[in-house]
């Protein structure tokens, strides 16, 4: 059993009181909205909520969950989200895996021009444009393709495979595999803890993802969730469908309401973490590490 120096308790203790006050940094914001979410209005208006919900009530929840709005937005979001991280997952996996072989002509400078995107971009207004002569201008492809891979996921996916051992890969060609069999009966199945890692920062990226959306998308049946959400708290004033009806409204504020579709946006995020949370663990270091 090793015994810690004096020196060495010290820092155990000051780092544990660190971590614990930022933890709780983190964590409030993020109760503060569930309980104003759950609480009244007055108690809201008042400043009385400051970790728990005073007045309990769901009155909040039940105009955001009855607004049409909000279902279509909801629904858009997770069509949004579950498009864009298959076809992203795709497009990365496709450009990743010739970038790991040695023997791909032209590897480096095709690597080079990849990695060259991630130091300089076009720009908004060039980009506008481009999506804007593609004709993908207010459709839901816009916010597919334009955006159907991260340049840094592609080299951390590329570092990944390049760390599966050649031999296997020998192997498989010796029983006359193909590339294609080679890659989705080797390399997949050895990288899964980083595709779920890639699949998760797709994921909530494109689910908390709100400019390009608010900028390429006008028709209001194609808006998701978060661009909806921004209206509502830049502008402090919920929907005109919210305030129709008017002996409702009057029960909570606009800030409830604001509070209540946070709570509700960030659900699904929180159902889904805990099933992939032992794959992103192991795949955390992703790329971290060759050899």
């Amino acid at each position: 059993m090793k015994f810690l120096t004096t020196g060495e308790k010290i820092f155990t203790v000051c780092n544990y009181i660190l971590l614990a006050l930022l933890a709780a940094v983190t964590l409030y914001p993020f109760l503060y909205v569930v309980s104003a979410a759950f609480s009244s209005s007055d108690a809201v208006l008042s400043g009385d909520v400051v970790l728990l919900p005073k007045e309990l009530t769901l009155q909040a929840f039940r105009q955001v969950l009855h607004e049409d709005g909000i279902w279509r937005a909801y629904g858009n979001t997770v069509f949004y989200t579950a498009a864009a991280t298959c076809l992203q997952m795709v497009v990365t996996i496709m450009g990743a895996y010739p970038l790991s072989k040695k023997r791909f002509m032209g590897r480096t400078p095709v690597s080079f021009f990849i990695a060259f995107t991630m130091l300089f971009h076009a720009g908004m207004i060039p980009f506008y444009l481009t999506v804007k002569q593609l004709g993908l201008l207010n459709s839901r492809l816009a916010l597919l393709i334009p955006f159907a891979a991260s340049t840094f996921l592609v080299i951390l996916l590329r570092t990944s495979f390049q760390s599966v051992p050649e031999e296997m890969e020998e192997a498989a060609k010796v029983d006359g595999a193909s590339d294609l069999q080679i890659l989705t009966r080797i390399y997949l199945p050895v990288s899964k803890p980083a595709l779920a890692t890639l699949s998760l920062f797709y994921g909530v990226g494109t689910w908390n993802s709100y400019f390009w959306a608010m900028v390429l998308i006008q028709d209001e049946s194609k808006i998701p969730l978060q661009v909806l959400l921004r209206r509502l708290i830049v502008a402090m004033n919920p929907t005109e469908e919210m305030m129709a009806s008017s002996d409702v409204t009057v029960l909570f504020s606009k800030e409830t309401v604001i509070y209540a579709t946070i709570v509700v946006a960030i659900i699904p995020v929180i159902i889904v973490y805990p099933f992939i949370q032992k794959y992103f663990t192991a795949g955390a270091m992703v790329g971290s590490v060759k050899g």
